[in-house]
């Protein structure tokens, strides 16, 4: 879903534009930012990344 063709039912300006607090936060909704701020992939990076460096480890005996 995409905010660039609502409305603000507060300001009536464009919610993409973000112009008043009701905006910002029906923006935020639409657009989840995932866990901290994190786009979805980034996170997905993290954890393969841990996966890979534990799978590791364990190869190596530590």
């Amino acid at each position: 879903m995409s905010c660039e063709h609502l409305i603000c039912a507060a300001c009536a300006g464009p919610v993409v534009e973000g112009r008043c607090p009701v905006c910002r936060e029906g923006r935020a909704k639409v657009h989840h930012h995932g866990f901290m701020g994190l786009s979805p992939l980034v996170i997905a990076l993290i954890v393969l990344l841990v996966v890979v460096l534990v799978a590791l480890g364990h190869i190596s005996g530590y």
